[in-house]
């Protein structure tokens, strides 16, 4: 795992594809957020209060899903992704102003949480496109309270791998950066001050009846952010070459001669625990992590 970035995003394309204001949330993405809810039911305890992190490409029937979970609990909007993103999200989210939930506290609320004042946050399948994944939990820690947790999900290493192999085979460069592995991704959050990291992945196989049809969906998921990805325009022949090589290689027998491609779902779940410091000559505590170890330290029933 590298020590700060992934090796294999480009961060320019990147900030690129973030501030693309999608028209739509992507099917593989709201499939993702409806079971990534169901794992809802495990946690005991219900938040006071929770932030859905970029919802627009991360699924707004799976927000609404969430928001109906947790119907009591003050729902809290983060769409980083551009103005024009948080305004678009605003549009699709906010209740009408004749609505009466507008007026008895269920409406979210958008722009950036404050430091510890979310009990949940839920990130759905944004961290593998991010070009600072480091950065990107470190702001979900600051956000979430003391025994808040992260549900979040992203793709995995084994995403496309019936398209990279397509593309070693003809010689062509990549047609995607790699993704962080579940292990790595555990890592970061224990290395960002996330405890009791839980990881787990499913494998989707999607299929597609033409490849015009694989490829529109594919352009609806994301970008090849690859440093090395091939930097001309492609010509006609090389378009069809493309469909004629996914059409006679993707064929699965088994999906009924559809063609079949492999997506890899990550899961991760983690707890934000009672910051700890390190004793030593001389130590340095935030005033929110002095206020969390405070608090904790009370004795119980007051």
């Amino acid at each position: 795992m590298s020590d700060h970035l992934p090796p294999t995003i480009d961060p320019v394309a990147a900030a690129r594809w973030h501030a693309r204001v999608p028209d739509a949330s992507p099917w593989l993405h709201e499939e993702v957020a409806r079971r990534m809810q169901e794992r809802l039911q495990w946690i005991v305890r219900a938040p006071a209060s929770w932030c859905d992190w970029d919802p627009l490409r991360g699924g707004l029937q799976g927000h609404a899903m969430v928001r109906e979970r947790f119907a009591q609990a003050a729902s809290h909007v983060a769409e980083t992704s551009s103005p024009a993103g948080e305004a678009a999200a605003r549009a699709r989210l906010a209740r009408p102003w004749w609505s009466p939930a507008r007026w008895s506290g269920a409406a979210p609320r958008f722009g950036l949480p404050a430091d510890a004042s979310v009990q949940m946050l839920w990130s759905n399948m944004a961290l593998h496109m991010a070009a600072d994944p480091q950065a990107l939990i470190a702001q979900w820690h600051r956000a979430l309270a003391v025994d808040g947790y992260l549900m979040f999900s992203c793709l995995g290493p084994d995403t496309l791998r019936e398209l990279h192999t397509l593309y070693a085979d003809l010689g062509w460069p990549v047609p995607g950066h790699a993704m962080t592995d579940m292990h790595d991704w555990g890592d970061m959050l224990v290395h960002a001050g996330f405890a009791e990291p839980v990881m787990d992945m499913e494998r989707i196989t999607l299929t597609f009846a033409t490849p015009r049809r694989l490829l529109q969906e594919l352009r609806e998921l994301g970008r090849n952010l690859h440093p090395q990805r091939f930097a001309a325009l492609r010509g006609r022949n090389w378009y069809g070459q493309l469909e004629q090589a996914l059409a006679q290689r993707l064929a699965d027998a088994n999906q009924g001669g559809q063609l079949a491609l492999t997506f890899e779902i990550i899961y991760g779940h983690a707890f934000k625990p009672v910051p700890r410091v390190r004793v030593e000559g001389a130590s340095a505590v935030s005033l929110q992590d002095m206020r969390a170890m405070l608090h904790a330290g009370r004795p119980t029933g007051r």
